[in-house]
């Protein structure tokens, strides 16, 4: 039965307090049990401890909680922890808590699967079954926000949607999660410590910035030249180079925020000196900043890291053109968490 009961967490605030108004109660208690959602974390009615039996019960009998939970959690030697997360109808995501010395970073998922079609990316082999709903991307959070604390003894400092899906796909369900993130009456958390990643929906980049949303943005994009990028990421036939820099474009004239790129150098595809100016002259029209990712294979052999005097030599060229570069080492690679590598042995 419980099953057909509504999911509380779907209701609004003001919702909750029309539902007690409704039922003979006082509307007051819809603040209370709102606060019990989502500043507390609550998973069971009975855990609700200010309100009495009789309201506890009336809870019970007319929602549920379709919480998730950490099915199994991995710990990598360097201090990742991946987590497969189990959604309330038994589906599977997974995501990971980063470690360093300064902070601790959430890489959550926004999908079930994904609904695009990297060649390199170990998530895009399993078809998009569903979106996560904000609960469920929040429920995350407060996972690994716990585990931080647990584990590292700090609170969680950052969050990256990074993890399985791609989050503009979902993008009213994962703007609903965010604002629940960095409400004062959920965790509290500044959106420039969030960072929405995406492999380059023109539409709704551009969506993103009429909506004004404070969180930072990242591209995947891996080549500045469309038939490398079609070969590697089949999409960007549907989404060229020239509509995503046109959307990026109207982005930054929107919100004056740098647009971070995500880019993996694999030997033989984009590891030469063309790819190099190619990214160079994309990186131009707004100020941006390049993480060079480190790949993790998922055991095809088709993708291989590129040479190490490759990657100086990307390096080396875009600081000569004043483009703030990193080389982002992986973490969690023996646990199949890093980048790429999510449902890899799923």
């Amino acid at each position: 039965m419980s099953t057909l009961k509504k999911d509380i967490r779907a209701l609004s605030k003001d919702q909750l307090m029309s539902f007690f108004s409704e039922n003979g109660d006082q509307a007051f208690r819809g603040k209370q049990v709102y606060e019990w959602l989502w500043k507390k974390g609550v998973h069971k009615f009975e855990d609700m401890t200010n309100l009495s039996k009789h309201t506890r019960q009336l809870l019970e009998q007319s929602f549920s909680i379709n919480h998730v939970e950490v099915d199994t959690m991995q710990r990598s030697k360097d201090g990742t922890l991946k987590n497969a997360v189990r959604l309330h109808d038994g589906l599977i995501v997974e995501s990971v808590l980063i470690p360093t010395a300064k902070r601790t970073t959430a890489c959550v998922s926004s999908q079930v699967g994904c609904s695009l079609d990297c060649k390199f990316c170990a998530t895009s082999r399993l078809k998009r079954m569903r979106n996560l709903n904000p609960d469920e991307i929040y429920d995350q959070v407060v996972a690994i926000d716990k585990q931080s604390r647990l584990y590292h003894n700090k609170k969680l400092t950052n969050i990256v949607f990074m993890g399985m899906g791609e989050p503009l796909m979902n993008y009213n369900n994962v703007l609903k999660a965010i604002e629940k993130i960095t409400s004062s009456e959920g965790l509290g958390m500044s959106p420039k410590r969030i960072v929405v990643s995406t492999s380059g929906i023109p539409k709704m980049i551009k969506k993103m910035a009429e909506d004004q949303v404070k969180f930072n943005l990242a591209v995947s994009l891996h080549s500045a030249i469309d038939e490398v990028r079609t070969k590697i990421m089949p999409f960007n036939e549907t989404f060229p180079l020239e509509d995503l820099r046109a959307a990026l474009q109207f982005w930054y004239a929107k919100t004056k925020r740098r647009i971070t790129y995500e880019y993996v150098v694999w030997d033989g595809i984009n590891d030469t000196t063309k790819d190099i100016l190619a990214l160079i002259d994309f990186c131009k029209f707004a100020p941006s900043k390049v993480n060079l990712i480190e790949y993790n294979p998922i055991d095809d052999g088709v993708f291989q890291q590129a040479k190490t005097s490759v990657i100086e030599q990307y390096v080396s060229m875009l600081e000569a053109k004043n483009i703030t570069v990193t080389v982002r080492r992986s973490r969690g690679k023996d646990i199949d968490a890093a980048c790429g590598q999510l449902a890899n042995k799923a």
